[in-house]
């Protein structure tokens, strides 16, 4: 015979539910001067550890020179192509396409940017912080590297 099932009351959701299926937050720009749809995060699910999230980068997108404090970051490209330059001093460069992974280590700047004059770059970001924005630190001094 199946077991009863367990009416959980919504007060109680958080507290006793342990997987949640979410969709898509409302998208935003973020300090980094991309376009981002939330998914998985602190605020959404409560998440201790990891924040994953949809990234558009538009044609002719940049980004502005950061890094994410004390945070590693996995990145699968679904479609359309990005650039990078990344390093201390911006000195390495990158292209990732469609069905890339990229990983970037915690502490090291970059600088993401869509060279394409009509098609965006969507990706898959996962953070090892939360709390998505929190770790963003901009690094203005490095901006003006690359045009």
């Amino acid at each position: 015979m199946d077991p009863e099932p367990k009416v959980i009351v919504m007060d109680d959701w958080h507290s006793k539910v342990t997987c949640r299926v979410v969709r898509a937050g409302a998208e935003f720009t973020g300090k980094q001067a991309l376009q981002y749809k939330p998914g998985i995060s602190a605020e959404a699910v409560g998440a201790k550890g990891i924040h994953l999230q949809i990234v558009t980068l538009a044609p002719g997108a940049r980004a502005k020179a950061h890094k994410h404090e004390n945070h590693e970051t996995a990145i699968y490209i679904l479609s359309g192509v990005s650039e990078m330059w990344f390093g201390d001093r911006l000195e390495h460069h990158a292209v990732c396409a469609a069905g890339d992974f990229v990983y970037i280590p915690a502490n090291v700047p970059h600088l993401p940017f869509n060279m394409s004059t009509s098609e965006p770059c969507v990706a898959i970001i996962s953070r090892t912080d939360p709390n998505e924005q929190e770790s963003v630190v901009l690094m203005p001094e490095l901006d003006t590297f690359h045009p």
